[in-house]
């Protein structure tokens, strides 16, 4: 059976740049679920589709085809055969992403892909609701979270680095809205499992993340090998 490795949590947590490093080094695949729920409201903005129109939001989903591939180890994420990689980090596109990954429609449509690559491949994917809805029966589920300060402050540090102008109040205020949107939507909602470890990277550097993680691996290995 392939290996599955499910990491929760919030918006800003540091899941998906810790789960690209813990694929890296255990030679799984990646798959930043988030990045295809981006790649699909992208193409909700292009459309002028309002997020709040579920109805409008359902009826685009049939004309959009998501794919991922891996150049020089990186993925790349294609929206009906277009790479969008670039394009799809805008806080734009992570509001439109919020609203309407809660959509049955949605989701059904990612769900099937993402579920589909794990049954073949060992995988590392990072979610909202991937150890509770997508992949139920993961080897391993991690919770990583932090503080909406810490998480506001990593991403008003991204953005100057870029060069873009930003408020860091209205950076944790648009991370708090998102996260009780998540929490409380109907469809999925962010939660922890049951059966997940809690991590908080709050005070914890990258590298002191991919280190626990990486630990929890192999003792989720060694716990499959020994079948207790």
């Amino acid at each position: 059976m392939p290996i599955n490795i499910a990491i929760d949590g919030p918006a800003g947590a540091g899941k998906s740049t810790a789960a690209k490093k813990l694929a890296e080094n255990f030679g799984y695949i990646y798959v930043d679920t988030g990045a295809m729920y981006r790649a699909m409201a992208l193409y909700f903005l292009r459309r002028g589709i309002d997020g709040a129109d579920e109805a409008a939001v359902a009826a685009a989903c049939g004309d959009v085809e998501i794919s991922l591939d891996y150049k020089d180890g990186i993925q790349q994420i294609f929206l009906n055969g277009e790479n969008v990689t670039g394009q799809i980090r805008a806080e734009e596109v992570g509001r439109m992403a919020s609203l309407t990954s809660a959509y049955g429609p949605v989701r059904k449509k990612l769900v099937e892909l993402q579920r589909a690559l794990a049954g073949r491949r060992d995988v590392v994917m990072d979610g909202r609701d991937i150890g509770t809805a997508v992949l139920p029966d993961a080897t391993l589920k991690v919770y990583l979270t932090a503080g909406s300060r810490v998480r506001a402050e990593r991403r008003f540090k991204e953005l100057e680095e870029k060069g873009v102008s930003c408020s860091l109040e209205e950076i944790e205020k648009d991370i708090i809205d998102r996260d009780y949107r998540d929490m409380h939507r109907e469809l999925s909602p962010l939660c922890q499992a049951e059966d997940a470890i809690l991590l908080d990277s709050s005070d914890m550097t990258l590298e002191e993340v991919v280190r626990e993680l990486e630990e929890l691996v192999e003792d989720a290995g060694t716990r499959g090998c020994c079948g207790c």
